[in-house]
């Protein structure tokens, strides 16, 4: 079978089990998974699609999110739509969504063909889900939609920066080094735009007017003018000041025209601005007005906050690197299930626009192999119970390359005490990263969105490749041991043994009470 072949059957076989084409109201994907917006959520059959081979998992959140990994996700996504265009064309009127579910979903009994580590997975996921629904939350997951579609292009770049720092170290290719060098560069110099799109789309505006007043913040000449007594350069407040500037011109458009969103139908003959010469005069007012908060105001204070976030990031691992490193790598993944993971993205972004790279991903990244030691001992301990060490071996190719939902929600979640002991692993492995880098050999990522072995291709460093890369190794092997011994050794009490090392296909289902508990701020 042909890839594109193969890619079309994965599509085909996950559509009719989320309710098929009438029940999509959105698709995207980010790094490693399939986004999906539901009309209906009880129509998606959970067990059988993460019995699916080419699923990893399935996380349930503001959209339905299946984890396919990274690369095939971006060769699936296309092909799924195409079936959904399909499928509509096919049966334009669709399905009637309030009818029943089908036999299988959630709202009708059935039989299991899940494991019960799967399923308490699942409820914990809902109950997460559920927690997450703050304001905050609900915010910070917005500012992630704004930059989750920049990482492709991030990753892209990044990767060519550093085949092009590796050629001009070795004196290679001297007349191809300045094309890669532009090709690495050009993005980064305009990504300021690419965030004003993006905001202006999030919340509700004419992307392309977001994108006219971030723009003004890379213009050259803006440093002919002075704001606050000094004379502002291009780029100054960077990715913060293009979100700002952005957010502003969203609401000052959409005042313009009575609080309705573009697109959506007015619930007057006209808003503020008459409708006979809308065109004209909101596109005029929304560029002028956020484009001139953003010059004599939001430039100074983005770019001072910019400045406050490359410094104090510095400090922190100057001066207190191992402890800076225990405490963000052990706690990484519990702000994972919180969702206030999201807040981070914007400042890896600002340190790359910075620094080049962002000296707190490979940090974080080390929660991932302290998940992978984690897993890898509960395989060892579990000898008999061989539904989860199926899911186990299934799951940590995945892991090792930084794919971690499913060990998470397979396995280390639903059990508790090997959740905790996987951040215990996190955290010494960012204890020894940060511990190089009070030491002054910082170890940073020129893009978000990797993480395990599929860093590597992105790491840059003050001290040399071959020693950053030494570093990060390092702190990956340290996450996997200590992971491990401390799974191994603390992460199962004789109960937990007892029920669950047991010669069967799926763990004996416990009460509630029984339920391992979830760890503290999970």
């Amino acid at each position: 079978m042909s890839t594109d072949n193969k890619n079309r059957a994965i599509a085909a076989a996950i559509l009719p089990l989320v309710g098929g084409a009438a029940n999509i109201d959105s698709v995207a994907h980010c790094m490693t998974r399939l986004r999906l917006g539901l009309r209906d959520r009880r129509l998606v059959q959970d067990e059988a699609l993460a019995a699916l081979p080419d699923v990893m998992g399935v996380v349930e959140d503001e959209t339905y999110q299946i984890v396919l990994g990274p690369g095939k996700v971006a060769r699936v996504t296309p092909e799924f739509e195409q079936l959904v265009a399909e499928e509509r064309e096919a049966a334009p009127t669709g399905p009637d969504t309030d009818t029943e579910p089908p036999a299988g979903t959630a709202d009708e009994p059935h039989a299991r063909t899940a494991d019960e580590l799967a399923t308490q997975g699942a409820e914990m996921k809902a109950a997460q889900k559920t927690r997450n629904q703050t304001p905050v939350k609900l915010f910070l997951r917005r500012i992630a939609n704004i930059f989750v579609p920049l990482i492709p292009a991030l990753i892209g770049c990044g990767i060519i920066a550093g085949l092009n720092g590796l050629l001009v170290n070795l004196g290679w290719l001297p007349s191809v080094t300045p094309a890669l060098a532009a090709m690495a560069s050009g993005f980064m110099a305009l990504i300021a735009v690419f965030v004003g799109l993006n905001t202006a789309k999030e919340f509700g505006g004419t992307p392309i007017l977001g994108g006219a007043v971030a723009a003004i913040i890379v213009f050259p000449g803006v440093a002919n003018i002075e704001a606050f007594g000094q004379k502002l350069s291009p780029g100054q407040g960077g990715v913060l000041g293009a979100l700002g500037a952005a957010i502003l011109a969203t609401y000052i458009e959409k005042w313009c025209r009575n609080g309705v969103s573009p697109g959506r139908a007015k619930s007057r003959a006209w808003g503020r601005v008459p409708e006979a010469v809308d065109v004209l005069v909101t596109p005029t007012l929304t560029v002028l007005l956020s484009g001139l908060v953003t010059i004599f105001g939001l430039m100074f204070v983005a770019g001072e906050v910019s400045t406050a976030i490359g410094t104090a990031a510095d400090w922190l691992l100057d001066n207190t690197g191992a402890f800076a490193g225990l405490v963000l790598g052990g706690l990484f993944l519990p702000l994972v299930m919180l969702g206030l993971h999201q807040a981070l993205i914007p400042i890896h972004t600002t340190l790359i626009e910075q620094q080049g790279y962002t000296v707190l991903l490979p940090i974080l990244a080390m929660a991932g192999a302290g998940q992978v030691g984690c897993a890898i001992a509960v395989f060892k301990r579990l000898r008999h119970n061989h539904s989860v060490r199926t899911t186990i071996k299934s799951a940590l190719p995945a892991g090792f390359l930084g794919v971690g939902e499913p060990l998470i929600y397979g396995v280390s979640l639903p059990l508790g005490r090997p959740f905790v002991t996987a951040c215990v692993g996190g955290a010494a492995g960012g204890a020894f990263v940060g511990f190089f880098s009070m030491i002054g050999e910082k170890v940073g990522s020129t893009a978000i969105g990797p993480s395990g072995w599929a860093l590597f291709p992105l790491l840059d460093g003050n001290k040399g490749l071959g020693t950053t890369i030494a570093i990060y190794a390092g702190g990956l092997l340290v996450g996997y041991v200590v992971g491990f011994v401390a799974t191994y050794f603390f992460g199962f009490s004789k109960q937990m043994l007892t029920e669950l090392n047991v010669p069967q296909e799926r763990p004996t289902p416990a009460t509630p009470a029984e339920r391992p508990k979830e760890p503290a701020g999970v």
